[in-house]
Order: C-alpha cells, then structure tokens, then sequence
C-alpha cells in the first residue's frame, strides 16, 4: 500500500501567523497555485482512493490539485489538524508575549505542550496513526492520497522514524503542498519513501534527517 501525504496549501491565516487547529481558514492566491503546481505534478499518477481532511483549506487544495481524479474524496473529521483550543484562532505573536512557556513548549519542547482545550501531540499521534491505519487496512495494494496537515504529517512520520515526541519538529520543514510518501509493507509495518518532497533516503545518508 502506498499513501501520499500532502498538506494543504498557504492559507490567510499562514500569512497572517493566526493559529488555525480546527478552526476555518481560506487558501490564498498563492495557496490556489501551489495546489494547482502540486496537481500538475500529480497529474500522471493514478490513486485509487482521496481521502481528505473536512477542513475548509484541505478541501479547497484537494479541489485544486486534484481537478482530474473522477472518483469522489472521501472527508474524515479525523484527519484534521490539531486542536488548539483556547489559542485558535490568536496571533503566534500575541500568544508568544501571553503565555511564553506555553509558546516554546509548542515549537521546542511538543512533548510539554498542553494548554486548555487543546489536543497535546501525543493525543493528536494517536489520532493520526489510528486514521492512517484504518486508511491502510482497507485499501491494501493501492495507491492512495491523503490532503492534511501539517503538525499532523509530521505526527505520523515521526511514528515511522520511531522519533521521541521532542523531536517532532526536526527538518526537513513541512511546507505548504509537501509531498510525502508512504508505504505499507506485507509485515504491516511503514516505512517513509518521501519526505516534504525529498527522497528520504538521500536525506538519512546526507544525515540531514
């Protein structure tokens, strides 16, 4: 089984550095031609099954890159990205001078996060593995897409790489429309094929992973 993991593309509220979690943000200018480069490139590879996340800004980047798969997409609530709680919505630069510890926590030291309301990345882990397995379990010898998130890609991927929660943030950066591949092998394990557009194998031998 292969799956492709994209996450959306620039939002409004990227632009602004407005937390976002589960709440609703739109695609930008430049978030429609990322979606549409994305698609392009994509253009030439056939999935069986899309899922996507029920985000606005994931399903606005599916209906861009994805303009000539003829099968419906599939929407899971599950697949969305992070709650945030009492911070969605609120400016990163607000929140930093507010709640600092709370700030560092989440961009240095994820394993600490936890702030009112919202998922910690271990719950969001959790989430996010139980979804991609499910995915697996019922699409075994296919290809499929999958349009989310970036804190939650990275969630899985650092599964896969068997990181400690500390280290969920470490290079390369998930960029908005990041291509990631992953595979299911006949053990049932994952292994990573692509990461954020760039092989990751190349990556682990350059020690840049």
């Amino acid at each position: 089984m292969e799956m492709h993991l994209i996450r959306h593309g620039q939002t409004n509220w990227n632009e602004e550095r407005r937390v976002q979690g589960q709440s609703e943000s739109k695609l930008t200018a430049l978030g429609i031609e990322q979606a549409q480069t994305l698609g392009q490139k994509l253009r030439q590879i056939s999935f069986d099954k899309l899922y996507c996340s029920s985000s606005r800004r994931t399903r606005e980047t599916a209906e861009h890159a994805f303009v000539h798969h003829s099968k419906p997409i599939i929407y899971l609530d599950s697949l969305r990205e992070i709650v945030m709680g009492t911070w969605e919505g609120r400016l990163y630069v607000d929140i930093e001078q507010e709640d600092p510890d709370s700030f560092r926590h989440f961009w240095h030291e994820p394993h600490l996060f936890n702030v009112p309301g919202a998922e910690t990345f271990y719950d969001l882990q959790r989430r996010a593995m139980a979804t991609v397995e499910e995915i697996a379990g019922s699409s075994l010898g296919q290809r499929v897409g999958v349009i989310s998130h970036g804190a939650l890609i990275k969630s899985i991927l650092a599964k896969i790489e068997q990181l400690p929660m500390n280290q969920l943030w470490k290079p390369p950066h998930m960029h908005n429309c990041a291509h990631n591949i992953i595979e299911m092998h006949k053990s049932g394990e994952f292994s990573i094929r692509l990461y954020a557009d760039q092989d990751f194998d190349s990556l682990r031998a350059a020690g840049q992973i």
